[in-house]
């Protein structure tokens, strides 16, 4: 059996207690090239742990160079020499193919493909290889050979009824969002909610702006001829005190998780902001976009669940939980706003696809949805503890991390001079990515230090070191 003994006591994570032994029975010799290392569930049930920390070591030791993921087979040791000298090459000479190696004859699969070797840190991304491909490609199949009488005909433009019907459902028993199915409408992004949004609003013209926030929205808002106002934004979201002094029609938020700072308003906070709507008479543009993915504390109920006066118009997405390229989203009106929905034109509402709203609803009818997000929930907690480790382990007192507690990417105020986009372009040299989401800002301030922003939903665990030491060797051993 493989001789591996963990430490009794130890400050550093599993993974990287296994994958520094590892790696030092490699370097000595102990372990031969060409070693078939113990499968993981093998080294699980050996040292009496989970899965996880033992295939995170595995993806780092390939990461690294130490072993070789062959599939169907295994993992395999490497030629310690071949793996120092992938620890000091270049980038450009790790992207270079080796076929005489000793040991085996296809260790070029160890070296990354063509443009592989960035690490992107990019907020925006989700996990591709979570999307449930074979359940998805079910339910298309089985929702159009139920629904075949209504392939030759247009739905409902406000999306179909049975989707919005589990979607009302889903909000009610998740987000704390109460509402009946004909409030909710379907649609195909955030562009063709807010283009629906100013036709409810007719007349409005004033909104208040989180600063920074979400530009899409701005500039969409700005693009209708509405002026957006910016009011700061604290460690805990909007500032509803700086609302008092002017009047609105509507205030766009985020707070679930606001967008990009990573504050969360607490209850008492949204307590105030509904009690200044019903006030000034404004609506609240609620943006919940990524708000099923909590890692601290209880889930506080969305502003809509706790607005009893009509306030609140709620808008919520697929794209994080599931996947961007469905395209569907949703808002919930207020009861209020429903009569000028019954107004607009048909050809003004302009729903996604029949087939795919379907699916969705059988998706969710079915039970899939959440073991689906009860899946993505896990593995992203696993991401972003995963993430937070690595940056408290390599880069340390050097930052300060905020914005952690939800959501699908971090806030890092990085202690050095300089400004952000030098920090950026430090990092490209090292071929990572890295964001300051500058143009989140109408007016963009100059902080005492520079901020940055990582994401980590759409990245594997097995390259995030990598990313957080070639972050270490830009900003802080150059």
């Amino acid at each position: 059996m493989f001789d591996l003994l963990l430490p009794e006591q130890s400050g550093s994570p599993l993974y990287l207690q296994i994958y520094h032994l590892i790696r030092e029975q490699i370097r000595s010799g102990k372990v031969a090239a060409g070693t078939r290392l113990p499968s993981v569930r093998a080294l699980q049930q050996q040292l009496h742990i989970s899965k996880t920390p033992v295939e995170t070591a595995y993806h780092m030791l390939v990461v690294e160079g130490y072993a070789l993921n062959k599939p169907k087979s295994g993992f395999y040791v490497v030629n310690p020499n071949f793996a120092r000298n992938i620890e000091t090459s270049s980038p450009a000479q790790r992207m270079q193919p080796n076929h005489t190696l000793p040991g085996f004859h296809d260790f070029h699969e160890l070296l990354p493909e063509e443009g592989m070797d960035w690490i992107d840190f990019n907020p925006t991304l989700v996990d591709g290889d979570s999307f449930p491909m074979r359940t998805w490609n079910k339910m298309l199949k089985e929702a159009a050979q139920l629904k075949t009488a209504q392939l030759g005909q247009y739905g409902d433009s406000s999306g179909e009824p049975g989707l919005r019907g589990a979607i009302s459902e889903y909000l009610a028993h998740s987000r704390g969002v109460i509402c009946s199915p004909e409030q909710v409408i379907v649609g195909s992004g955030m562009s063709y909610s807010i283009g629906i949004l100013v036709k409810l609003l007719d007349g409005a013209r004033r909104v208040a702006f989180e600063e920074p926030g979400f530009d899409l929205v701005r500039n969409l808002l700005n693009g209708y001829g509405w002026e957006t106002v910016p009011i700061p934004v604290g460690g805990h979201g909007l500032l509803v005190d700086a609302l008092s002094n002017d009047h609105f029609q509507a205030v766009y938020v985020t707070p679930s998780h606001q967008f990009p700072t990573g504050g969360i308003m607490p209850y008492s906070q949204r307590v105030r902001l509904l009690a200044w709507a019903e006030m000034a008479g404004a609506y609240i543009l609620e943006d919940d976009y990524d708000g099923e993915f909590r890692y601290q504390g209880k889930p506080i109920p969305s502003l809509q669940g706790l607005d009893n006066q009509g306030r609140v118009i709620y808008i919520g997405t697929f794209s994080k939980t599931l996947s961007p390229a469905l395209r569907i989203n949703y808002m919930v009106v207020p009861p209020s706003l429903q009569n000028n929905l019954s107004k607009l034109h048909p050809d003004q509402l302009y729903a996604p696809s029949r087939l795919e709203q379907w699916a969705l609803e059988k998706f969710m009818r079915d039970g899939h949805w959440y073991k689906h997000l009860r899946k993505t929930r896990n593995l992203y907690r696993k991401k972003h503890h995963h993430l937070i480790d690595l940056i408290r382990i390599h880069l340390g007192e050097h930052v300060q991390i905020t914005g952690q507690h939800a959501g699908l990417h971090l806030q890092l105020s990085v202690h050095r001079q300089g400004a952000a986009q030098e920090l950026i372009q430090l990092a490209e040299k090292q071929r990572v990515r890295v964001y300051d989401f500058r143009s989140m800002w109408a007016q963009h301030p100059d902080p005492d230090f520079p901020v940055v922003y990582l994401g980590f939903a759409g990245l594997p665990l097995s390259v995030m070191e990598e990313g957080i030491l070639r972050l270490k060797t830009a900003w802080f051993d150059a």
